[in-house]
């Protein structure tokens, strides 16, 4: 859908300065444009309150009304061909600077057919991930590693990017942002760091959040990198070039750079916030610290004239009254265009050679298949990139990964800090930038420390802006190894409780080796669950299979005919012990599939299976309650239910946190013998 849009005051044709037209002497028409863009920002963000009050947007609006002209500077001052950014809740201006045309920002805000969202984010949780804006989400620092990863993706391609990371007063106090500082520190990440200090995260202020002993930009000194204060509030201009100065140092010395910046919040927090918390005095101090008519004085105070910023003012109130009303004719979103799923579309098989490895093919362990996996997909693509903790020299807690730095360098094959959160979405930036990378965690158990991550930024990307995120994070997973409760959970329905992720989960080594091809392949972020018990249980061969993407298709494990289950992971081992045992002394043949792929579920098999079987049986590791099992058992039988001669049998662990002592964890889960003993109840 094509729409004509007003076209732009000639006081915005220009989104760009450079350093040398601020300092030492600032140029008049410098001047102009870095006031246009911040006055813009202005008009659009009371223009859009207004409307809000009208009813005519939705949701709620956070204005950057005080802001303007800290984001409008360092969106003019960066090189938006190659530079990374991701803009906060007070960044309309920089948004609008940095690409797009008004249009496209108020047709967020309408949520209108024409929203570069699709109208399936609000406000300002929108960005440009085609020209480096990185879309923001509420949960606060969590966009920084993003920035990070993204920056290094570029300057890996040869572009000398620097990242703009935004932050308020409030988030310096998350764990990302601590995580994030350190990465780039270790890494040395060319990425500026604004934090936004407007005194106040909502009602709450600075006081009462950290120690008035150190200020914010000191804290740069725990890193190692540079630290520095500029005051938007008091001198706009002279702010600008403290910045320009840093963009310049942080591009060509390749180091990340602190920046506390002093602005104001003249509206509040957001549209329903009234404020009250402020006394009088306070909010009056406030209104006195505006930034953008101190911009203007100054302009005017080196040369400029009146009658060019009162034209400006002019163009520029004309120009958002059109572009309101261009955007008020857009109609609105149709239902019709949600997809039926979050994920990106399929992706071309990409051109492996057909090998598992260089070496003559011998039986290998399930860890082998997939430290032979890694290293096919190293060496045939260069876009790949493995990081995770411990995974270098010593090759991983499972030695999964054992011999690849030796082989393929840092470069390719890193350790990264105890930072889960920061380090996923580090992979995250990267995958955004044209990577594929993979994540190995420790312990599955160690994903919640990066839940928001996963679950909320890598999962929802394609659908809220269309870019693809390609990661796959690997999950050590699964008990029976006495490692206690925090070495040995099934995680699986928790995280495929939120939609646009992909999961597999192989129980033999040629499915974990076609697995891991299969899942770098994909579009979209996949989990690959990994159960410790069968890193080493025996050895089998691993061939090149040409058909290695039907993992995510069940996979037929033996004939039955008197019940159908259904199983994954080191479960369909136990599984098919149970059949055989069921065969031999019972004469009863159960039909025993193992999924595979969790998510997408393709179960065209199985229901085949089971109208033919009439009965069902579901087993899995991960507790009963709330357990994959149960959404499994439901999606089945909402449409055969019919079908069924008992009610389905579901076997799963307790209830319970996963013990420790081997007595204890025997009792908690499934195995040979209680498995037996339930299906031979059942099936009687």
């Amino acid at each position: 859908m094509s729409h004509s849009f007003p076209p732009a005051p000639s006081c915005l044709a220009d989104r760009t300065l450079r350093s040398d037209e601020l300092s030492p002497v600032p140029a008049p028409a410098a001047l102009l444009r870095y006031y246009a863009w911040a006055a813009l920002g202005r008009r659009v963000d009371n223009r859009i309150l207004e409307l809000f009050r009208q009813g005519l947007i939705k949701g709620t609006v956070t204005g950057g009304q005080g802001n303007e002209p800290l984001i409008a500077s360092l969106a003019l001052l960066a090189d938006k061909s190659i530079d990374v950014t991701s803009f906060s809740h007070r960044g309309l201006a920089g948004h609008l600077a940095w690409s797009g045309h008004l249009c496209d920002h108020l047709n967020q805000y309408f949520a209108n057919a024409a929203s570069p969202t699709f109208a399936r984010e609000g406000n300002i949780h929108h960005g440009d991930p085609a020209h480096r804006s990185l879309p923001m989400i509420s949960h606060l620092g969590s966009m920084l590693s993003h920035v990070a990863g993204y920056t290094d993706a570029q300057r890996r391609a040869g572009h000398p990017a620097v990242g703009l990371a935004f932050f308020g007063d409030g988030g310096s106090s998350t764990g990302d942002i601590h995580e994030t500082l350190n990465l780039a520190a270790l890494l040395s990440l060319p990425v500026v760091f604004v934090i936004e200090n407007n005194r106040y995260a909502y009602s709450t202020p600075v006081a009462e959040q950290f120690s008035p002993a150190i200020q914010l930009w000191q804290r740069a000194a725990g890193y190692g990198i540079e630290g520095l204060r500029v005051d938007f509030t008091a001198d706009p201009l002279a702010a600008a070039q403290t910045f320009a100065a840093a963009l310049d140092r942080a591009r060509a010395e390749r180091r990340p750079i602190l920046i506390e910046a002093h602005t104001t919040r003249l509206r509040g927090h957001a549209a329903y916030d009234t404020c009250d918390y402020l006394t009088p005095a306070e909010n009056a101090s406030i209104q006195a610290s505006d930034p953008l008519p101190k911009l203007r004085a100054q302009a005017l105070a080196a040369g400029v004239a009146p009658a060019a910023l009162d034209q400006i003012d002019t163009d520029i109130a004309a120009w958002v009254e059109a572009c309101i009303q261009a955007s008020l004719q857009i109609p609105r979103p149709s239902p019709a265009s949600l997809p039926a799923d979050a994920y990106a579309p399929d992706s071309p098989p990409l051109p492996w050679l057909p090998s598992v490895t260089s070496e003559p093919p011998a039986p290998i362990t399930f860890a082998q298949a997939l430290t032979y996996a890694h290293a096919k997909i190293l060496r045939e693509r260069p876009e790949a990139i493995l990081l995770g903790q411990d995974i270098g020299t010593y090759g991983g807690a499972f030695k999964v990964t054992e011999g690849l730095l030796a082989t393929f360098g840092r470069d390719r094959v890193f350790n990264t800090p105890l930072a889960e959160s920061a380090c996923t979405g580090y992979a995250i930036g990267l995958a955004l930038a044209g990577h594929r990378t993979i994540e190995e965690f420790q312990f599955s158990d160690f994903v919640t420390e990066a839940m928001t991550q996963i679950t909320l930024n890598a999962a929802t990307y394609y659908f809220r802006s269309g870019a693809k995120v390609p990661v796959v994070f690997r999950l050590p997973c699964g008990g029976g190894l006495t490692f206690g409760s925090f070495h040995s959970q099934e995680l699986e329905s928790v995280l495929l409780a939120f939609p646009g992720l992909k999961a597999l989960y192989p129980s033999t080594a040629q499915d974990a080796f076609d697995a891991l091809l299969a899942a770098y392949e994909d579009d979209n972020p996949v989990l690959l669950f990994e159960h410790k018990a069968l890193y080493r249980r025996g050895k089998s061969p691993v061939a090149w299979n040409p058909a290695y993407r039907e993992v995510w298709l069940p996979r037929h494990v033996r004939p039955g005919q008197n019940a159908t289950l259904v199983t994954y992971g080191e479960m369909t081992h136990l599984a098919t012990e149970a059949a055989e045992y069921l065969e031999t002394e019972y004469e009863k043949t159960l039909d025993v599939f193992d999924l595979r792929a969790l998510a997408p579920l393709r179960l065209d098999a199985i229901r085949a299976s089971l109208a033919r079987t009439h009965r069902l049986v579901v087993l899995h590791e991960g507790r009963r309650t709330h357990g994959f099992g149960a959404e499994l058992v439901s999606q089945i039988l909402e449409a055969q239910f019919f079908d069924l001669e008992a009610p389905p049998l579901r076997i799963a662990s307790l209830d319970l946190p996963v013990p420790f002592a081997p007595e204890l964890e025997a009792a908690y889960r499934p195995t040979r013998d209680t498995l037996i003993a339930r299906l031979i109840t059942w099936l009687a």
